[in-house]
């Protein structure tokens, strides 16, 4: 059952565990170890591992039932390690995996076999990279085949970017994939909710294809300012609920807090969820509802 906490109360309380039911699903996670081979084109390599055991022992310390492993960027497309932690919880947990289109144009059988591993996506982290050309072979190839699926695409990027990417997917009718920004959109810490690439995310929300993940709230920090990008966050949220409505936002702990690990826990991020959402209508809306039928829990 999603209880509210009284003011004051630890953030450690504010869900408890139903066996049987969906009490909070965690929308945004990574499991990996260190050893694992890289991908040639990286911006971070991690020094240490972060298992599935742990992530799970995360989940249940704070009563959150379901949790969304999405691929890290710096395994690349190599799916294995995703693939093998889904496996071992596979009523738990969902996964967003990241794919070469022309890989999948060639052989499309490829995305059958990740769907059949509990995959309901693929991500589009594109920080140091370009725009894909969605106009391409492969890619006119492929998004037929990610909606056939009902899959969604995760798009990870700098907000000023975002039309550049979302634009073209959104203009595919035919297709109609449900698209899920992340991060809050990814707003410039100097700009938080003024800059012109999160305004035109709030312009999406009629749409009804598009969610946003209010998670990661500290990577739209100011590097002088540790705190703004929690001001950002409850400065956006009023923004995106009108925007989007509630069943279209999900929450996401991004465990484990890659290059911010120093800084961010898991503890950290949940006490935040209090704070974005103070009800319980909110916690139930976003913490359970949305991401239950985002992810195919329910």
């Amino acid at each position: 059952m999603l209880t509210t906490t009284a003011p004051g109360a630890g953030a450690d309380t504010l869900l408890r565990a139903s066996a049987g039911t969906i009490t909070a699903i965690d929308a945004h996670a990574h499991v990996f170890s260190h050893d694992l081979p890289l991908a040639q084109r990286r911006r971070y390599a991690p020094t240490y591992d972060a298992p599935l055991s742990r992530y799970l022992a995360h989940l249940d310390a704070h009563g959150i039932s379901h949790g969304v492993l999405v691929q890290p960027s710096f395994l690349g497309i190599d799916n294995r390690c995703l693939v093998q932690a889904l496996a071992e919880a596979p009523h738990r947990l969902r996964g967003i995996g990241v794919i070469d289109p022309a890989a999948v144009a060639a052989d499309p059988s490829g995305l059958d076999a990740l769907a059949r591993s509990g995959i309901v996506g693929i991500r589009l982290n594109l920080f140091g990279l370009p725009v894909p050309d969605f106009a391409s072979a492969a890619w006119r190839a492929t998004l037929p085949r990610i909606a056939a699926l009902g899959w969604q695409i995760e798009v990870h990027c700098e907000a000023q970017r975002l039309p550049n990417v979302v634009a073209p997917l959104l203009a595919r009718a035919e297709d109609a994939i449900d698209i899920v920004v992340d991060h809050f959109g990814r707003p410039h810490p100097t700009l938080g909710v003024d800059d012109p690439g999160f305004r035109y995310l709030l312009t999406l929300g009629a749409a009804r294809r598009v969610w946003v993940k209010i998670s990661g709230a500290y990577r739209n920090a100011h590097p002088a300012q540790p705190n703004s990008g929690e001001q950002t966050a409850l400065a956006a949220m009023p923004l995106l609920e009108s925007a989007f409505g509630l069943d279209r936002l999900v929450w996401g702990s991004d465990w484990p807090h890659t290059q911010h690990e120093r800084t961010e826990s898991y503890d950290s991020v949940y006490a935040l969820v209090s704070k974005l959402l103070p009800t319980k209508h909110e916690q139930r809306a976003v913490l359970v509802d949305a991401p239950a039928r985002l992810f195919r829990f329910a």
